[in-house]
């Protein structure tokens, strides 16, 4: 192994220590338990809360009018764009989704437009000084600009190398994926998406296993968990609610690359090589634990800028609010409209009934309702479970589920179909309920011992 500073080893050691406490270390506050970087947005947003709507309104705007001006002009090369072009290039379907998203906004801090649109039950839920939107917005800034130190000092690679001997036996994966699966675990599930792609362009992963990583280890970050829980008003859950949905994560990563669409994936890579698999062989002289450390303490030695670590921060901060923030207002207000005024949630959600009654969850005909909805976004089976379930323990299954769910359209779906990741839509709809119909009796199972 090489030999490194000490400076080196505390680069590593002391970043690495602070954020898996920051993000990782629950504390019980006023009776509920909750990690430091959750406890930080709370108290900001308790500050900030009277000027929030129009805050939140304002970032919209300026997506919107960021996105509309980058589609007119010539697309750079994707090695050489700069953030603010990979902050606003994004394709007109998303542009328009950003647009649809500050017309919401507006209308709702104004006060103008049609009732459906900004009532309490529909848009102005979201964009209350205390709703979904005023949460997220004070929770990615404490996660954005703190997320570095999980991203950056070395603690991806340490894990990645050490997760060899389990991923491939396990998940069919190389051990590099489970690099993926923390940094969509730790940031974002789009983290994880554009990880995967570029990975398997530069022809480390199979077609299959780029599908398999793309679809089932894209996971849902503790930041968007933590706001799925709080949104159904289960903050002090919080424990036992992610350890079953990473509980039932394993158990999904375990089944869904063995069956279809994913097992029938072709062996091989994006040049059209077969797959390789002496690709994984340790250097010799090394165990996993040596070449994992020589990996962490390399990285984290070319992170030794504070400038570029606040620049990461921030630029992870811009990226969730101009990114996420919209496509919530847009997908969000659709969905409670049709929630609100149709029934056609009702009727997607009619061949869950059965099995959530089978399963024994309370109020199950409302339940059904939102187990579809969560492929348009993740978020919306909580705004609707919160609005419409009085049951804990129901609550507890749709938080889960929707967790669990993981291809949602509004961001990892729509991540994967502008890839080169080797999935269709068809595909997507199928695990998504393939994920749904698998994960429930577990949830359901873990709902009934807690409740």
């Amino acid at each position: 192994m090489k030999k490194f500073s000490l400076s080196t080893w505390l680069l590593f050691l002391i970043p690495s220590i602070i954020g898996i406490f920051l993000f990782m270390i629950p504390f019980k506050i006023d009776g509920e338990w909750k990690i430091p970087v959750a406890i930080l947005a709370n108290i900001v947003a308790g500050v900030v809360e009277p000027i929030m709507p129009w805050t939140v309104t304002i970032v919209m705007i300026l997506a919107a009018i960021g996105s509309l001006i980058y589609q007119f002009k010539k697309d750079s090369n994707p090695e050489e764009q700069t953030f603010f072009e990979k902050l606003f290039q994004v394709n007109w379907f998303w542009t328009i989704v950003r647009i649809v998203g500050a017309i919401f906004a507006v209308m709702v801090v104004a006060n103008v437009g049609p009732e459906a649109i900004r009532s309490g039950d529909t848009g102005g839920l979201l964009l209350s000084p205390t709703g979904l939107l005023s949460f997220l917005f004070t929770i990615f800034l404490f996660a954005g600009l703190l997320l570095p130190l999980l991203l950056n000092f070395g603690l991806l690679e340490f894990f990645g190398t050490m997760m060899v001997k389990i991923m491939r036996p396990l998940f069919k994966l190389p051990g590099r994926s489970s690099i993926d699966a923390l940094a969509s675990w730790i940031g974002d599930g789009t983290i994880g998406v554009l990880l995967t792609s570029k990975q398997y362009e530069e022809g480390f992963y199979t077609k299959k296993e780029a599908a398999i990583i793309g679809t089932t280890f894209s996971v849902v970050s503790i930041t968007f968990s933590i706001v799925v829980i709080e949104e159904l008003g289960l903050g002090s859950y919080f424990l036992p609610f992610y350890a079953t949905v990473v509980g039932a994560g394993i158990v999904l990563a375990f089944i869904m690359p063995r069956i279809y669409p994913l097992s029938r994936k072709p062996e091989e890579y994006i040049d059209g090589r077969p797959y390789d698999e002496h690709a994984e062989t340790l250097p010799e002289g090394y165990n996993v634990l040596s070449h994992g450390l020589e990996n962490a303490l390399t990285t984290a030695d070319k992170n030794r800028s504070i400038t570029k670590f606040l620049s990461d921060g921030l630029k992870n901060v811009l990226d969730m609010w101009m990114g996420v923030a919209p496509v919530v207002m847009a997908f969000g207000t659709i969905a409670l409209i049709l929630a609100t005024y149709t029934d056609l949630f009702v009727w997607l959600g009619k061949p869950f009934e059965p099995l959530l009654m089978v399963l024994g969850v309370p109020e199950a005909a409302e339940a059904a309702q939102t187990m579809v909805v969560g492929f348009a976004d993740m978020f919306l089976p909580a705004i609707l479970g919160g609005q419409m379930i009085e049951s804990e323990m129901t609550r507890f299954v749709i938080a889960a589920t929707s967790v669990t769910q993981l291809i949602y359209m509004s961001e990892v779906g729509g991540l994967l179909l502008g890839s080169k990741i080797p999935v269709n839509f068809l595909d997507l709809v199928v695990i998504f309920l393939l994920r749904t119909v698998i994960a429930l009796p577990i949830i359901a199972g873990v709902a009934h011992l807690l409740f």
